[in-house]
């Protein structure tokens, strides 16, 4: 693989050996069609919880962990993947995730209860997470650094592609046909995908001798850091984080798996992932934006939707059909994206599209109860914009000069940072619509008085509106009091933009660490 990957002298000078043979780059494009799948899969099915709970009788609790089950599983999993990907090799590590996900997906759609939703979906996550990370290593190792502006814009507009239309997708499939078919929609691809891997990738050779010295001790303090870590970000906002006892117990197992965990790092002999990777800089700069890059992916995945669904009524089908607009400039803008890396500095690419992702934000931040599709329009274009610039050039940065035989436990940390910087975001996010909401209803609820004119005129109209159906002055109360709410809760969607757009503006200077670019310019490419 070392000849076919390091960016040597001799190489540059050899356009024939830097040409993409065919049957590698069809092998490929399944392998990415495999990761679309499982990135598609965590946003299609949040799009139709209430379906999926109404025909599984759950109550909104349980439901909730159809999700919580599947990410965590593959959080677990992602880092897991690069170990494993030495030990069984790309086209068995693969393939063999490849039909667990879909074997899992057939029994996620003939579940009839609850509690085997969760599990298959447990077992999904986890199985599906390990085609991420091995096509991110695939492409940084498989292809000439040359090519890297054409291969890293594929896995950089899958990686963002799927996250954005998940929604659309979820909607219109449980809108046409039932929940169920949000997990039998995986069989037909999944079993194509499994045989074509089999069949096309010859990328590298397993080394089963790894598995001897497999550290099992060191997967179940990763399982208990990165398990219960992802548990407490997503249950904690709800339950007012501490004072919740399950996530109270859970972020005291977090702490001491985590302390455990990267001591056993530093002292096993073959650590389950290897921390060290960070000691190169690029590479760890890289991983810090890929996680805040993360936050906003799917901060906005679901802060966008949110707001449709409660502030304008809207159904998933409907949700689906707004937020489409940042999928199809994703997909514009991506040949663009990989055009320019071969000839513009990738750090000011990044900062480029962290600032439009900023403006984008910077936009939503006048929000009104009245913002429909022509209003969510722009800012929808500048977010898929600003991701595609930001996060494909941070790829290459990251993964695209490390040696050959790092890539692969590098990538699987990499996407990791993603999938972490996702949960914190949506933490923060939610712990900011709920406090920002009760402060903004007392505020409103303290000008909303009998001295207030306009508040007067309107209570006298609902009370007029309500004559003759029962109590009229309570009625009209109950009306007045939810506009106010709603009110509270759109100018609290207002302050989550604002924090994101601070955030991101402050995130663009990050850039200037980033001394060495990482990045082949041109036809030739950057021997670093």
């Amino acid at each position: 693989m070392a000849d076919a990957t390091t960016a040597s002298p001799a190489m540059m000078a050899a356009p024939a050996s830097e040409r993409i043979a065919p049957k590698r780059l069809i092998a490929f494009i399944v392998m990415v069609f495999g990761m679309f799948m499982s990135i598609l899969d965590i946003q299609i099915v949040s799009a139709s919880l209430s379906e999926i709970q109404a025909g599984l009788s759950a109550s909104s609790s349980e439901v909730s962990w159809v999700q919580t089950a599947y990410l965590i599983a593959e959080v677990i999993a992602i880092p897991l993947s690069g170990f494993l990907s030495r030990a069984f090799g790309t086209r068995l590590l693969f393939a063999i995730s490849a039909a667990g996900f879909t074997i899992s997906s057939l029994l996620c759609g003939f579940a009839s209860t609850i509690e085997e939703m969760i599990l298959w979906r447990a077992l999904q996550g986890f199985l599906g997470a390990g085609m991420i990370p091995t096509v991110f290593a695939s492409a940084y190792t498989v292809f000439p650094r040359s090519k890297f502006h054409i291969v890293g814009p594929i896995i950089g507009l899958v990686a963002t592609l799927a996250p954005t239309i998940g929604p659309t997708v979820g909607g219109y499939i449980t809108d046409l046909m039932t929940w169920n078919w949000l997990f039998f929609i995986n069989v037909v691809p999944g079993i194509g995908i499994t045989i074509g891997v089999l069949a096309l990738v010859d990328f590298d050779e397993p080394h089963f001798e790894l598995l001897d010295r497999f550290d099992w001790w060191g997967l179940i303090f990763m399982a208990g850091f990165l398990g219960t870590l992802e548990y407490v970000l997503e249950e904690g906002p709800q339950y007012e984080w501490m004072q919740d006892a399950s996530v109270a117990i859970c972020a005291w197992i977090c702490a001491i798996s985590a302390i455990a965990f990267f001591w056993r790092v530093f002292t096993a002999a073959e650590p389950i992932v290897n921390l060290r990777t960070f000691s190169d800089r690029n590479f760890a700069i890289g991983c810090l934006l890929q996680f805040c890059i993360g936050i906003g992916l799917y901060g906005l995945t679901y802060i966008y939707p949110r707001y449709l669904a409660e502030v304008r009524g809207y159904s998933a089908l409907m949700i689906g059909e707004t937020m489409f607009v940042s999928g199809i400039t994703m997909f514009l803008v991506a040949p663009l994206v990989g055009r320019l890396m071969a000839k513009v500095d990738m750090r000011y690419m990044i900062a480029f599209g962290l600032v439009v992702f900023a403006i984008g934000s910077y936009q939503m931040t006048w929000i009104t109860r009245d913002y429909d599709f022509y209003e969510l329009l722009m800012p929808q274009i500048l977010r898929g914009i600003g991701m595609m610039f930001a996060m494909v050039p941070t790829n290459n940065i990251a993964l695209g000069t490390l040696a050959p035989d790092r890539v692969k436990n590098a990538s699987g940390l990499f996407n990791l940072m993603r999938n972490l910087g996702g949960a914190v975001g949506l933490a923060v996010i939610n712990t900011v619509l709920n406090d920002r909401t009760d402060l903004h209803i007392t505020r409103l609820q303290e000008r909303v008085t009998w001295g207030n004119a306009t508040a007067t005129e309107t209570l006298n109209m609902f009370m007029q509106k309500f004559q003759g159906l029962g109590d009229a002055t309570l009625m009209a109360m109950k009306q007045l009091s939810q506009i106010v709410h709603r009110q509270a809760v759109v100018m609290s969607f207002g302050d989550a933009f604002f924090m994101l757009t601070l955030f991101y503006l402050a995130l663009s200077l990050t850039v200037m660490l980033l001394k060495k670019p990482a990045s082949p310019f041109g036809a030739g490419g950057d021997a670093h």
